[in-house]
């Protein structure tokens, strides 16, 4: 059995995106589909004093139908990188584990980047490293495949080779079953519930889905334990 995850880039997704990364055998970034405006491909969420906070990485838009995810160029007008590090350094720097990963963090945002699909990969494979997840990475846009919904996800799983395809629960709602089972594609769900563990700023309750970085700044290398849960 090859188990294909296929997903779109993130900005720093939350630690369900990693343990689907974990499930599964291949990494097939979503890169070449259409972007959505203010969703999680250019920004994520983290929490402050004041409650959670989205981090926002500033994007230049032309046409609706021409936005593709790897031809999304950043904003460079705005100084996002030196403030969402300033923010991620105020907000997390007494938390337990922000001396361990704060210098390759910072490393990574504070680069020249002119291109939104490659800092996201290029923090979505630094976590990866940093949680053990070693997985093969191939982009849809190297790819020669085409469709919609169930017909592109069945065409991205026989173009690389997997049996299997994880879905997030989601995807009940659109994905044709029929159509997977005629092209001999078993389906598995990913079954992921958010675990509760020990945040900055307590008095405010725990609150889950944030970008990873929470996480990872809270609870260090015993993060690799919630990728193993269900």
């Amino acid at each position: 059995m090859k188990i294909a995850v296929i997903h779109q880039p993130q900005y720093l997704p939350y630690l369900g995106f990693f343990h689907k990364l974990q499930k599964g055998d291949i990494f097939v970034v979503m890169d070449s589909v259409q972007f959505q405006r203010r969703g999680v491909q250019h920004r994520n969420q983290i929490k402050t004093s004041q409650g959670a906070q989205w981090l926002t990485v500033p994007v230049l838009h032309r046409s609706r139908d021409e936005e593709r995810i790897n031809e999304m160029l950043i904003n460079s007008e705005f100084p996002w990188s030196h403030k969402h590090w300033h923010t991620l350094m105020t907000n997390y720097s007494r938390t337990p584990y922000f001396d361990k990963y704060s210098s390759g963090l910072e490393e990574i945002l504070t680069r020249e980047w002119n291109n939104l699909c490659q800092l996201d990969m290029a923090l979505i494979e630094w976590v990866m490293e940093n949680l053990g997840i070693k997985k093969s990475i191939i982009y849809m846009s190297a790819l020669e495949v085409e469709g919609n919904k169930s017909e592109l996800l069945i065409d991205i799983c026989k173009a690389v080779g997997a049996d299997t395809y994880l879905s997030g629960s989601g995807g009940k709602n659109y994905m044709d079953l029929a159509a997977f089972e005629t092209a001999g594609i078993n389906v598995l769900w990913q079954e992921f519930s958010y675990p509760t563990y020990a945040q900055a700023f307590p008095e405010l309750g725990f609150i889950p889905n944030l970008s990873i970085v929470d996480t990872l700044f809270c609870c260090g290398p015993e993060t690799k334990k919630f990728l193993e849960l269900n």
